[in-house]
């Protein structure tokens, strides 16, 4: 019973982040429109604007850091595997949880840190200082949620380990992508 239920947190967890970060996927070929815009505005028109780079910007970073989530489920931070691969299953879960536990404290300090910049950001009306001068309180809203879904996901990984340190078997069996057994061979 208490598994069942932990595995549909798991699950929970996980589809939501990969929701968000499918989500902020879908900003790249925006970004990439308002960077081509901008370009051709800028060396063939020759009127630059005044909103593409800020646009750009903010861009980039909603999909940096909404993406940091899907990037830890995905397991696509970087890893010093030295020493990791060398120790057991279990040593690995150990190192996990260390490690997992260290990022969680430091998000929740970026959040605290966003949620006073935004609030600062609506009092004081923040704005970036460029031409167009667009305000800064949603960037630190979205700051706010990334850093909550980063959160979400190293408590879920947490989770997933500690299971498999108290009981020997996972809690959640993992699914390879399609994309990965191509990569690595595993594909037959």
């Amino acid at each position: 019973m208490v598994l069942s239920l932990l595995r549909g947190l798991c699950l929970g967890v996980d589809a939501l982040v990969k929701g968000c970060g499918k989500l902020a996927a879908l900003l790249m070929p925006l970004l990439a429109l308002v960077v081509a815009y901008e370009v051709f505005s800028r060396y063939v028109l020759n009127a630059p604007t005044i909103w593409a780079f800020d646009l750009s910007l903010f861009m980039f970073g909603y999909i940096a850091a909404l993406g940091g989530a899907y990037a830890q489920q995905k397991r696509a931070h970087i890893n010093v595997d030295i020493l990791y691969l060398q120790v057991s299953h279990r040593t690995r879960s150990l190192f996990n949880l260390v490690t997992f536990a260290l990022a969680i404290f430091f998000l929740i300090l970026i959040f605290k840190t966003c949620l006073g910049k935004y609030e600062e950001s609506i009092e004081f009306d923040y704005r970036r200082q460029s031409e167009w001068a667009p305000p800064m309180f949603h960037f630190w809203i979205m700051m706010c949620v990334a850093s909550v879904l980063f959160i979400a996901q190293l408590g879920r990984d947490m989770l997933a380990e500690a299971c498999f340190l108290f009981t020997g078997h996972p809690l959640i069996e993992e699914v390879k992508d399609e994309a990965n057994t191509e990569e690595s061979g595993d594909g037959n």
